[in-house]
């Protein structure tokens, strides 16, 4: 007779899906008494009460980390993208002005194997706490068929809060403001299947080193966060925008909280290009203008201020320890970004 047919036997073993679930408990204690709940049930509670709000205001977005989980994954640095796609989620969050509160992730794959879930819930949960927010839950699925043994999905969410007078939308910019530039940690989570294709064609590359790191390290470098770098400025009235520099690079993210009427001036000569692009450019051959619309180029954020305020957000970051410079304008225009001069190599 045939044996009969299981769930184990069809690929899914709900015995390590609990001890993982057991192990995934200890990164998801926290002290936040606004989480009402523990692993276990069915969805997270939280308080929604806000002291201090008077019109609080959610700020929402769900992310993933692109292929850059591809190289964390081969190269077993798990734990880095999972950095990266909570930074990123953070980004997002603050450019509005909020307070990051809540992260959920989830994590998709052929096959659960627990210490490799651990790394990943620890690393989110250790995220989150870096950028004073919360992991509260998620979820792993075990998809066998649907993707291979040894892939791992990831995605996350995030939930903000802001007070609605407060929200930064772009919205007060005005001519005559000035841009100023956050440097980013390197390539952060975009352009990263560009940096595939060069190791494919040049694996020359893998052999460099950057900044005095091996050139995987650099690229692997987390993407940076902001939160801690600007909270203490989001309730001036001289910041009046902010725009997290991810795929399509400046031109493609800085003008999205521009106002009719306007638009914004970058001298690209300003731009302090980190060492990284330098070496893609050299084993890629890649022109200027691609890699303006593919990378951050070395801006992980631009910041948009009154032109009286502009050496006081500077200065305030860089006592963060971020690098913060002027590197544009804003005009009357047409709701785009305009380039002027060349970006300097050397």
């Amino acid at each position: 007779m045939k044996k009969p047919l299981s769930y184990k036997s069809s690929g899914v073993n709900r015995d390590t899906e609990n001890e993982t679930k057991v192990g995934i408990a200890s990164a998801l204690e926290t002290n936040d008494k606004r989480v009402l709940n523990k692993i276990g049930a069915f969805a997270s509670l939280y308080d929604g009460e806000f002291p201090g709000y008077k019109h609080p205001v959610l700020v929402l977005k769900t992310e993933e980390p692109g292929t850059k989980q591809l190289l964390a994954q081969k190269y077993d640095k798990v734990e880095s993208v999972c950095h990266d796609l909570v930074n990123h989620l953070v980004n997002d969050c603050i450019v509005m002005g909020a307070k990051p509160l809540s992260i959920q992730d989830c994590i998709v794959c052929g096959k659960v194997e627990k210490p490799i879930v651990l790394r990943m819930v620890n690393a989110f949960a250790e995220a989150a706490k870096n950028n004073e927010c919360t992991l509260t839950g998620g979820e792993t699925s075990w998809q066998p068929g649907v993707i291979p043994e040894g892939t791992y999905i990831l995605t996350a969410s995030i939930v903000g809060v802001v007070e609605k007078e407060h929200i930064i939308d772009g919205a007060k910019i005005q001519k005559g403001d000035t841009v100023i530039a956050l440097t980013s940690s390197g390539v952060h989570t975009n352009g990263i299947s560009l940096v595939r294709k060069i190791m494919e064609e040049n694996p020359g590359i893998l052999k460099e080193h950057v900044g005095g790191n091996p050139f995987l390290e650099a690229v692997l470098t987390p993407h940076r966060a902001y939160y801690k770098v600007l909270k203490d400025l989001f309730v001036n009235n001289g910041l009046v925008g902010l725009a997290h520099i991810t795929g399509g690079g400046i031109q493609e993210n800085l003008n999205r909280i521009l106002p009719d009427g306007l638009s914004a001036s970058i001298e690209l000569s300003r731009i302090r290009i980190l060492p990284i692009f330098q070496t893609l450019k050299k084993f890629g051959g890649l022109e200027d203008a691609d890699m303006l619309r593919t990378f951050n180029m070395g801006v992980g954020i631009t910041a948009v201020v009154r032109k009286e305020f502009a050496e006081e957000v500077m200065a305030h970051i860089k006592a963060q320890g971020v690098e913060a410079y002027e590197v544009g304008i804003i005009t009357e225009g047409d709701k785009t970004v305009q380039f002027t001069g060349q970006l300097n190599w050397q």
